[in-house]
């Protein structure tokens, strides 16, 4: 099925083809994802554990440096800032951003924390097991300072700055605070995806994108029918005076809740859900691309949940290319018709 008239397709085409001129600035956890691809035949004779003959490994991009990596692949200009330890696994890092295209020199090296990796074991198509090697200590005053230095640095070069929240030390009150200071003096839009403890601070975002369970959480409402979910997203945009809520919702697609504007439900535009590994990154990246390039809120919205509907029905961590995300247009099912840029 297309969208459902050529018109509304031509339009949010037309905001994709700007992606190349939008230049986002990301904030947040930077991380290595690693995979371990095998197979299970027999459970281990030390503990009933399956043994995984490991027949491959790859090294992704994670956290806010798969949202860097996203803009990207799908055309944007994309900057990063966050906190690496010194080690080798931060130059892997660096090495893989600069690949994908990511200028990665706002990195701040922070001698205390290891480089965040999250490995996993995948044996078929069951993920056995995960384990980290991270610190989420708040970051020391010093590294502090040199983060927010860097954002002072490229913040007026940018059109949106975009927070990636992974809860690993980069974002914390202090900071979030300076920060959101500086984007408002240069009257540059930002937009969060967030985690459940600090929602609170992102107040007077232009936009804010839990998903449904953070949301719940965040507004501290059990969620038992529609109107429960309805009353959590007018809370959330009433107490954060946010421009918009986008609540993710999996398979029911998202829900935008706008200022002065009746909530609209966008259905989901996935085919096949394979892994949803990364899937939020996506969404914040199409997003502040799309509103970087002049989409109003709704539209960033639709184009953010046709990125979501391609990247899950790819395997583990992954990105989404400006010509995937235009044949998802033509593809898929549409929503309202937008109005033209």
């Amino acid at each position: 099925m297309g969208v459902k008239n050529t018109a509304t397709a031509r339009i949010l085409e037309r905001y994709v083809a700007r992606f190349g001129r939008s230049r986002v600035l990301v904030l947040g956890d930077v991380m290595l994802d690693e995979y371990m691809w095998g197979a299970v035949s027999r459970l281990s004779p030390e503990a009933p554990v399956p043994v995984v003959a490991v027949r491959s490994e790859s090294l992704k991009i994670g956290g806010a440096g798969n949202v860097a990596a996203n803009i990207a692949a799908l055309g944007g200009q994309a900057e990063i800032v966050g906190v690496v330890g010194s080690d080798a696994q931060a130059e892997r890092l660096a090495d893989e951003l600069e690949r994908a295209g990511v200028k990665a020199d706002g990195l701040v090296v922070d001698g205390s924390r290891p480089t965040t990796i999250k490995s996993r074991v995948v044996a078929g198509s069951q993920h056995v097991v995960r384990f980290d090697r991270e610190s989420d200590a708040p970051l020391p005053h010093p590294i502090r300072g040199r983060v927010l230095q860097q954002i002072r640095e490229r913040l007026a070069e940018a059109d949106i700055l975009l927070i990636s929240d992974y809860a690993k030390g980069v974002v914390g009150s202090v900071l979030v605070r300076e920060v959101l200071g500086l984007a408002a003096g240069l009257k540059k839009p930002v937009a969060v995806d967030p985690k459940v403890q600090h929602v609170p601070l992102f107040r007077g975002v232009t936009v804010i994108a839990p998903n449904h369970h953070e949301a719940a959480a965040a507004a501290r409402i059990m969620v038992r029918e529609e109107a429960d979910f309805l009353r959590v997203g007018q809370r959330l945009l009433k107490r954060l005076k946010a421009q918009a809520v986008l609540v993710t919702r999996g398979e029911q697609g998202m829900s935008l809740f706008e200022a002065g504007r009746p909530v609209s439900h966008i259905p989901t535009f996935a085919r096949e859900v394979y892994d949803v590994t990364g899937a939020g990154d996506t969404v914040m990246a199409v997003l502040a691309l799309a509103l970087a390039a002049g989409a109003p809120m709704h539209e960033a919205a639709v184009l953010a949940n046709y990125g979501a509907g391609v990247v899950v029905g790819k395997r583990g961590t992954a990105t989404v290319s400006r010509a995937e995300l235009i044949q998802a247009l033509r593809d898929g099912t549409g929503s309202r018709r937008p109005s033209a840029p």
